[in-house]
């Protein structure tokens, strides 16, 4: 039984509603770190029920962190495919590489050490250093901001700089040395599933001494600032097929998608119509070319990409050599490559291309 004499309030009624009300999630049955890291970076960015089958599908493809280290990173895109973000796939990689190389294969056991690796902020290794090793370290994300600025009434800017600092000292406060884990299990959980953004406050154990309930704030707080307006951009595709081939390339240089495969793109400063949509591949529009239907609009974190997409198909007798940067790939090949979301949608949404390119 928990000593509770010593404990604030808020942490006593927060470490009585915890199992009660906790989801039975698989990384909150176990201290292994690569288990609890893994579930981590693909939490980030999103929801428990999307995140799920890809926890399970990862685990099973990379059991351990040395299969994952070992394995080559277009193998981790591919299965990683369709959760976006593919920035944080790629710390994974690094991050396993590198405890694999310096660490003979096991995690730094410390706070101080966790957020040294590639993609672990203070989030993540908060949440590595309490679960798997007790560490009495606060995790400090959207939900805790949202909890604590409400019950005690908190003003400040969660996008303000120094908005994590003065959180994370309230909420190292609030932590129970004792019991870390359970808190910082607990705290997550009473963010998801009852302080959300439209708060249960007439179920909420702890609405009798809440701030924002008291004074009728709970929609206005925590308080936060806008960010900037999503940048648009203009993709169109040319999905040029021959034989049951396609023509591809891996986008490198530096922004959205690196490292994830794609077909014939030309960005333009608006959605527009042939032949300006094709640019300089304009050699394409020889052969014959048909509008396919598109996503439209997709979203990403900070960018709105508004898509066309044209089919060209080229004969069989036609000897269309490498063409720039593009490689001709067998469908069958680029089915195992690791895609962006929006050219899944484009090869789904148009039956002619599932049956060429699937």
């Amino acid at each position: 039984m928990m000593n509770k004499d010593a404990l604030h309030p808020f942490s006593e009624s927060l470490l009585a509603w915890y199992p009660a009300n906790a989801r039975e999630l698989p990384w909150r049955q176990t201290r292994d770190p690569y288990v609890i890291w893994l579930s981590e970076i693909i939490l980030q960015q999103t929801r428990v029920a999307q995140g799920l089958p890809y926890f399970h599908k990862l685990l099973h493809v990379f059991p351990t962190i040395n299969h994952l280290a070992k394995a080559d990173e277009a193998l981790l895109f591919r299965n990683w495919q369709g959760l976006g973000y593919y920035s944080r796939a790629r710390n994974l990689h690094k991050t396993a590489r590198l405890v694999v190389e310096k660490f003979n294969g096991k995690f730094p056991q410390t706070y101080e050490q966790l957020v040294q690796l590639p993609g672990i902020g203070p989030y993540t290794a908060a949440a590595i250093a309490s679960f798997a090793f007790d560490e009495s370290v606060p995790v400090v994300d959207g939900n805790v901001f949202r909890i604590l600025s409400r019950y005690f009434g908190i003003e400040t800017d969660i996008m303000h700089s120094s908005a994590r600092k003065q959180f994370t000292e309230i909420a190292q406060s609030l932590i129970p040395r004792a019991y870390a884990a359970t808190f910082n299990q607990a705290i997550m959980e009473f963010g998801s599933l009852q302080c959300s953004p439209v708060p249960a406050c007439e179920t909420c154990p702890l609405r009798v001494s809440c701030v924002a309930f008291a004074t009728n704030r709970t929609q206005t707080l925590p308080i936060k600032s806008k960010g900037k307006a999503p940048r648009n951009r203009y993709f169109n595709y040319f999905i040029v097929v021959q034989k049951h081939r396609v023509l591809v390339h891996m986008r490198h240089k530096k922004d959205i998608w690196q490292g994830l495969w794609e077909f014939v793109q030309h960005e333009t400063s608006q959605l527009c119509e042939l032949p300006e949509a094709i640019g300089p591949f304009g050699d394409l529009l020889a052969f014959p070319t048909t509008e396919l239907r598109s996503p439209g609009k997709h979203l990403l974190s900070h960018q709105r990409i508004f898509s066309r997409a044209w089919l060209i198909q080229v004969p069989d007798f036609v000897d269309l050599a490498m063409f720039g940067d593009f490689q001709w790939m067998d469908a069958q090949d680029f089915e195992k490559c690791g895609k962006p979301v929006l050219i899944l949608n484009i090869i789904t949404d148009n039956l002619v291309l599932h049956e060429l390119l699937v």
